[in-house]
């Protein structure tokens, strides 16, 4: 069976990318344009693994990274924060106590090569 991988961006452009990129390499992929739409296929849905980019309107993907966290049913999915991504941002994330930090964090745009890896690393394939 095939990983399901969800990709979360207001960005018309990096969802077309990212969904091309992941189906090359053998994942399948479902997408959201905001954190409301990424917590609520998430649930219903239960993908492998969720892209998320962090701004967007309507709910941030901070706000949707804790939405998922917090809940039960969606709390052990890895996420990969991909967005223009600032070190502060990471401490941040990284500084609250009661949320395990992101899988990982690529800014835009970007390293298809180094995103791969992490992706196939999460999957242990």
């Amino acid at each position: 069976m095939n990983k399901k991988i969800l990709i979360v961006d207001d960005e018309p452009d990096v969802v077309s990318y990212l969904n091309a990129f992941l189906n090359d390499n053998g994942f399948d992929t479902i997408s959201a344009k905001n954190g409301k739409e990424c917590f609520a296929i998430a649930k219903s849905e239960k993908p492998d693994l969720i892209t998320l980019d962090i701004t967007m309107p309507e709910e941030s993907g901070v706000r949707a990274f804790r939405n998922l966290k917090e809940c039960k049913e969606t709390k052990n999915i890895p996420v990969i924060i991909i967005t223009g991504v600032t070190t502060d941002f990471q401490e941040f994330l990284g500084s609250r106590k009661n949320i395990e930090p992101p899988a990982a964090y690529f800014e835009k745009p970007i390293d298809r090569n180094d995103f791969l890896k992490k992706v196939l690393e999460i999957f242990k394939l």
